[in-house]
């Protein structure tokens, strides 16, 4: 049985279809990368498996059970989701931000969060005190802190240093490897190839490609949804946009 799943799925946005028939799917023990271009549905999925989105037709699942119908508190138990926004409304403590949604007793896993995010000299400050990637860290260990069996991290390396990008994704694969199914929307391919099992890519509102990262990016998939194209070294790709090669 798959930990989460769009079956179908479809959701109209603004007149316009943002999901348009995706299925998709996810096991436990699973990193994926969803990509695409900007509008592409990626944002939309992960709401919709979240269960902020009320899909028009099809459905979502969390491991066989349709979101829709679960309560509040039980999609809340089974799923960890990392918004896009990172906007916090009042100024708590980072310690207590990471805290929000873990059940009690979870003070050591959030300590343990924050000291993986390297995050843990920030736990006496204001969120609204910090820099965007200081912010970034603590709202991603708020994520890793809550024992879900799935996770969605909707570009949780945006506005992130290097360094900070990939300790973010090395943290993301480690929950996938302890068997937590993890799926994750980035716009940087070269992150997505690097550290996902398969790759997702949506354009459209559609699934152009689902395979592991050298067959989701082959030469078509990158002409037609990215514009550009790569060449493969020992694994990983280097993109040129077309064009800008003979």
């Amino acid at each position: 049985m798959s930990a989460l799943a769009l079956i179908g799925a479809r959701v109209s946005l603004g007149g316009r279809p943002a999901l348009d028939g995706v299925d998709l799917s996810l096991r436990a023990g699973e990193l994926v990368a969803l990509c695409g271009p900007n509008g592409a549905g990626k944002s939309t999925a992960i709401r919709a498996l979240a269960g902020l989105i009320r899909l028009d037709g099809g459905e979502a699942r969390l491991g066989g059970d349709v979101v829709i119908g679960l309560p509040a508190a039980e999609r809340a138990r089974r799923v960890a989701y990392l918004a896009q926004e990172r906007t916090v409304a009042w100024n708590l403590k980072a310690a207590d931000v990471a805290a929000l949604g873990s059940p009690p007793g979870s003070g050591p896993r959030v300590v343990a969060a924050l000291a993986e995010m390297q995050a843990g000299a920030l736990a006496d400050r204001g969120i609204n005190d910090l820099s965007g990637g200081e912010r970034a860290r603590v709202l991603i260990a708020r994520a890793l802190a809550q024992p879900a069996s799935a996770l969605l991290a909707d570009e949780p390396t945006a506005g992130l240093d290097p360094d900070g990008q990939l300790l973010v994704m090395d943290r993301l694969a480690s929950r996938a490897t302890a068997g937590q199914a993890v799926l994750v929307s980035l716009h940087d391919l070269d992150l997505a190839a690097r550290f996902a099992h398969r790759i997702v890519v949506l354009h459209d509102g559609r699934v152009r490609a689902d395979a592991a990262p050298r067959q989701a990016l082959d030469d078509k998939v990158l002409a037609a949804v990215f514009g550009v194209r790569a060449d493969w070294i020992d694994g990983r790709p280097r993109f040129d946009r077309l064009g800008l090669r003979a």
